[in-house]
């Protein structure tokens, strides 16, 4: 099955909120069980999160890791608006910075970041090899990356079946969301390409679920020519 591309970010508040309602829970955790894994060796790390939405992510992070301040970048007002609620309400505003911007143009200087992280942006950007490039231009020789992203299912039907199984019981505005997310999702392969395209080459790309595929590893300068066009 092809990718069918979505739009590159929620700004209409009620997606927003439909996004924000819906029950993320169990993988939320797994996400950020695995990024403490990852990276829980770091002491008052610079932390970025890429897309991160409504912000129930860096508040895990915050609770989880609480040593680490998050950066938390999103393109959507209307994410943000949700986000800023949620890091108030579970007093993280001292660990949280939350800052309207697209993740293919950070105001970071390059080589600023220890850890970047991200769950679920990358389904959302068609001109995913500029996205790439970012995350290297910001990341520190040796610093962690990690992202994990919706993998493309073989086919429609296959995507409709994992909308039943795991949103049945949201609304029908999500489950629309997340069938449409699962058709503009990458596979391991193409994800694998973009990496070797950008530069990020030596990072690792595995499928962790039926649903999901995880992106991860140590930044390392490579010693040959990457363009950085955009």
């Amino acid at each position: 099955m092809q990718r069918q591309p979505e739009p590159e970010w929620m700004d209409v508040p009620e997606e927003a909120e439909a996004y924000a309602e819906a029950d993320f829970a169990q993988v939320n955790a797994a996400f950020v069980d695995r990024l403490a894994q990852l990276g829980g060796e770091y002491d008052r790390p610079v932390t970025v999160d890429l897309g991160t939405g409504p912000g129930d992510i860096p508040v895990l992070v915050a609770k989880a890791l609480p040593t680490w301040r998050v950066i938390a970048f999103d393109v959507s007002h209307a994410m943000l608006v949700l986000a800023r609620g949620a890091v108030v309400r579970a007093g993280m505003a001292g660990n949280i910075g939350l800052v309207e911007a697209d993740a293919k143009r950070l105001p970071l200087a390059s080589g600023a970041v220890d850890v970047v992280f991200s769950n679920s942006i990358l389904h959302h950007i068609t001109d995913n090899e500029r996205l790439w490039r970012e995350i290297r231009r910001i990341t520190k020789p040796g610093g962690l990356i990690f992202v994990r992203d919706l993998a493309r299912p073989a086919d429609e039907r296959t995507a409709r079946t994992i909308v039943d199984q795991y949103a049945g019981t949201e609304s029908a505005l999500l489950q629309e969301e997340f069938y449409r997310s699962l058709l503009a999702a990458y596979t391991v392969e193409e994800v694998r390409g973009q990496l070797d395209r950008t530069g990020l080459g030596p990072l690792r790309v595995e499928r962790v679920t039926d649903r999901h595929l995880d992106v991860w590893g140590r930044f390392v300068p490579q010693t040959r020519s990457v363009s950085l066009s955009s």
